[in-house]
């Protein structure tokens, strides 16, 4: 019998309380194989779009005549964007609902994609690439939120191993598939190719999940939230972003930048805690799997983007490799995981999630203490093969994390939790990207200080051997052998990068069994049977 008790999923045309979304059998699809790929295409496109542009930046901007410090607002843009509007998806789907802001959000980034293939001058594109990243930020949330109601508490793994397939086989592609393209046909073609697959995946997952149970709310708009979370964020993004470039805070722009967002986002902690109705729940962190489960997503993310950036800039700017070479050699990071995926998906919640979290954490600690031991002479197998290796542990990784993080959210806040949870993990990639790339180009010049005064310059035997590295031109020699000493210096501090980093994958380990079992979402007993 069914209980007489209202939930917070009740449906506003419900005639009885037996209606409502918690007690039903649970809302299945005419064709769940159908919205499943129709949903984790969308998923696929927007998360290619992070990095597609990345390696076509050069001809882009030579094509729209702008400088390679505008090209990187091709970027940039984007990821300010969809920085700002991942926390804003709780509150959208409460207003809309996760269906219909879906539709709404796949579509717009469809006609924003054409916008973008269209553009003339870099104004143009940046401005473009920033309203797909507004319309992008509640895409893979609300999909998350999406592709686990479809699915009973028994298979919900599944549905999020090939979420997390997607999540780390479309960064991958991205660089390779975004350098054919604009190699084989023109850089457009990497925006008009979402064009398809946005219409197909908002048309069919539109009609499947038609009728399906939602509550929809009116909330307040939260001003002063909305507000502070613009300023903060987007003054942060923009403070990572160009702090290489600017020398940090010896630049005026980027210490006003830090003031801003700092004020902005303690404003915006204590308002969001505080007010009734926050634009963004904060309050989500009351649960201790959510709490552990982000602290862990957060950190081990950071250091796999941190990988994800530094092996392609090394293998291009120490060992000479091309773009597309150096995407080949990374690629391989993806293979485990296409392969595994659906196995720890189906079998993943027969053994505790927080051993395969762990195991995860192993494999990627020990691939990074490998590389940390890699030299300038190196050959690509070697380099693939880690990277192979690593995609095991990436396999691991996602569905574990990402199931302990959901599993004692109440069912309406699993959207709110997902888009939380992802807003910070992309911040935490950001952070990472900047502070690698500034860690490396600093122990760089502390490494070819330390290398160079041990160098006696006036020595007649050092004098002679400088010589012969330039043919008998000693300033030639000089030149050689100082870029000689940049690559090993770079090498080094290359090194202990990721020594740093292997460290940071084996503290995750911790964090990860502060959650507690069960690990089953809290809406999964009442989707199936109506507990």
């Amino acid at each position: 019998m069914a209980s007489t008790t209202a939930t917070s999923d009740d449906l506003p045309q419900a005639p009885a309380p037996t209606e409502t979304a918690a007690n039903m059998p649970g809302f299945a699809p005419p064709n769940r194989a159908l919205t499943t790929i129709g949903l984790a295409l969308a998923s696929f496109m927007q998360v290619l779009d992070t990095t597609i542009a990345n390696v076509s930046l050069p001809t882009i901007s030579g094509n729209l005549g702008g400088s390679a410090s505008q090209a990187t607002w091709v970027i940039t843009s984007f990821a300010v964007s969809t920085a700002i509007a991942l926390p804003l998806t709780g509150w959208l789907a409460r207003r809309f609902g996760e269906r219909k802001l879906f539709m709404w959000s796949t579509m717009a980034f469809v006609i924003a994609s054409f916008l973008c293939g269209i553009a003339n001058s870099m104004g143009l594109l940046v401005t473009a690439r920033a309203l797909q990243g507004l319309v992008a930020g509640p895409m893979y949330p609300i999909t998350q939120a999406l592709l686990l109601s479809i699915y009973p508490p028994a298979k919900r793994g599944q549905a999020i191993a090939l979420l997390a397939m997607v999540t780390v086989v479309a960064p991958i592609a991205g660089p390779i598939l975004g350098g054919w393209i604009t190699d084989n046909y023109s850089w457009e073609w990497i925006f008009f190719i979402n064009i398809p697959l946005g219409i197909f995946s908002s048309l069919v997952v539109g009609s499947q999940l038609k009728g399906r149970p939602e509550k929809l709310e009116k909330p307040k708009m939260d001003y002063v939230g909305l507000a502070t979370l613009v300023l903060g964020v987007g003054a942060l993004q923009l403070l990572l972003d160009l702090g290489n470039d600017e020398d940090w805070f010896n630049s005026s722009h980027m210490v006003a930048l830090a003031i801003i967002a700092v004020i902005s986002l303690v404003v915006f902690v204590i308002w969001e805690l505080t007010d009734e109705d926050p634009i963004v729940n904060l309050r989500l962190f009351r649960h201790r799997n959510f709490t552990a489960g982000t602290i862990a997503m957060v950190l081990a993310y950071s250091a796999f983007f941190a990988v994800g950036i530094l092996v392609p800039l090394w293998l291009q700017r120490n060992l000479g490799y091309s773009a597309i070479w150096a995407g080949l050699a990374t690629a391989p990071i993806g293979i485990l995981p296409v392969m595994i995926a659906p196995i720890i998906g189906k079998h993943g919640n027969k053994v505790d999630l927080r051993i395969l979290a762990s195991g995860a954490f192993i494999v990627m600690a020990f691939t990074s203490f490998l590389r940390s031991h890699f030299n300038l002479d190196v050959d690509f197998n070697h380099i693939a093969t880690i990277q192979l290796m690593q995609g095991l542990g990436v396999a691991l990784f996602f569905m574990p994390v990402l199931q302990i993080l959901l599993s004692d959210l109440e069912p309406h806040e699993i959207a709110a939790g997902s888009g939380l949870s992802t807003f910070l993990r992309t911040l935490g990639g950001s952070f990472a990207a900047s502070l690698t790339t500034y860690a490396w180009t600093q122990r760089s010049a502390v490494h070819h200080a330390q290398l160079t005064e041990h160098i006696p310059a006036t020595d007649p035997a050092m004098l002679q051997t400088i010589a012969q590295y330039g043919a008998g031109d000693v300033q030639r020699g000089a030149m050689v052998l100082n870029g000689m000493i940049t690559q090993q210096s770079m090498q080094i501090g290359f090194n202990e990068i990721f020594h740093l980093l292997g460290i940071i994958f084996l503290a995750v380990i911790a964090v990860v069994w502060i959650a507690k079992p069960p690990f089953g979402a809290k809406g999964g007993a009442a989707a199936a049977g109506g507990h």
